[in-house]
């Protein structure tokens, strides 16, 4: 390893409740006292972006889980441009949802097309 112990990329590995494609935002969240992941969406309260999945998984087996570092795989991104949480599942877009009841989180700001720094704000629910 380059990186000194204890500097690197936050990860995790939780059990995928539902596919997941690489690149999805991702929510953890509690099933009977497991601890499972599915993807993030800002239709509502509840599932709001805990990491990323670098690679895709399918429902029931171990996702690698990210908190921090890069969100690398991406397309059609604009460096500078903050990224959103989108109200499609998985996914970030760079117009903040806008429809009461959505939840607005920043992901962070592309910093190449094909990249984004990881860097989620505090979740704010649109009255």
């Amino acid at each position: 390893a380059i990186m000194p112990a204890g500097i690197g990329a936050a990860v995790s590995t939780i059990t995928a409740s539902e596919n997941l494609a690489a690149s999805d935002l991702v929510n953890i969240w509690n099933d009977g006292g497991t601890e499972k992941v599915r993807k993030a969406d800002a239709t509502g309260e509840g599932k709001e972006i805990c990491g990323y999945v670098l690679a895709g998984v399918t429902s029931g087996a171990p996702a690698s889980v990210y908190s921090s570092d890069t969100i690398t795989g991406l397309s059609g991104k604009t460096p500078g441009q903050v990224q959103y949480l989108s109200t499609t599942p998985g996914l970030m877009t760079a117009t903040a949802p806008s429809t009461s009841g959505n939840v607005v989180q920043q992901v962070g700001v592309a910093h190449s097309a094909t990249a984004v720094s990881f860097r989620p704000s505090t979740p704010i629910t649109l009255a």
